[in-house]
């Protein structure tokens, strides 16, 4: 199997969470892009989709899938997203498409998170994908310096602005063993809005997508 036929694999196998008459939230991403296709098919049986990113606000448009304002609701049933990577513990590093501060909130306010991928996403030890940073413009050169002393190499993401308007510094060199605590410590720089480390609210079921088929594994 291909990547991408793994990870609409796991796209698809997300449907099983959708309930009849929620409202989803989506994340954003190549295979969250499956998963939104899929949500096409069964429409009928929710009322709308909180979306994370303009990207997926277009494509759910696109397919009739109504949209709600998060500010409309208290809470969402169920969140299903992608991740760049994710550890044993369900930690997670996201924001490769620049949209993990919309994603984090959205995740903050659902009450399951359903990430979902292919196998070579599951890590050991987060890292190895940059960590992406979304900073205020004009404290990129603040925190970058900051991020330098935390031991990591940013670098900015030339030519892209977040959906808020902002910067993204990729921190490159990095091997987070106590991702909880880093991300934490990221968030407390000045000018940072926030950081791809999705530790403090991770993922509650992961469905992993390998050639043999899709493992579904829940936080313990």
């Amino acid at each position: 199997m291909t990547q991408d036929e793994l990870k609409k694999a796991a796209a698809l196998a997300a449907l099983d969470y959708v309930l009849e008459g929620a409202i989803i939230g989506v994340g954003t991403g190549s295979t969250v892009n499956h998963f939104i296709d899929g949500l096409g098919g069964i429409k009928a049986r929710i009322t709308g989709a909180v979306s994370s990113s303009e990207a997926s606000s277009a494509r759910l448009r696109a397919l009739g899938i109504p949209l709600v304002d998060l500010a409309e609701v208290d809470e969402l049933p169920v969140y299903v997203d992608g991740a760049d990577e994710i550890d044993g513990g369900f930690s997670m590093i996201k924001g490769g498409g620049g949209a993990l501060t919309r994603e984090k909130i959205v995740a903050a306010v659902s009450r399951r998170f359903v990430c979902i991928c292919d196998a070579s996403k599951q890590v050991a030890t987060l890292g190895r994908f940059p960590l992406p940073v979304e900073v205020i413009p004009m404290a990129a050169r603040h925190v970058a310096r900051e991020l330098a002393a935390l031991g990591g190499q940013p670098k900015l993401r030339e030519g892209f602005v977040t959906d808020n308007g902002n910067l993204i510094l990729d921190v490159h060199g990095l091997a987070i063993a106590e991702p909880a605590k880093l991300e934490a410590r990221i968030n407390q720089i000045v000018g940072v809005v926030t950081n791809g480390l999705f530790a403090q609210r991770g993922a509650d079921v992961l469905l992993l997508a390998a050639p043999e088929g899709v493992r579904r594994e829940q936080r313990g």
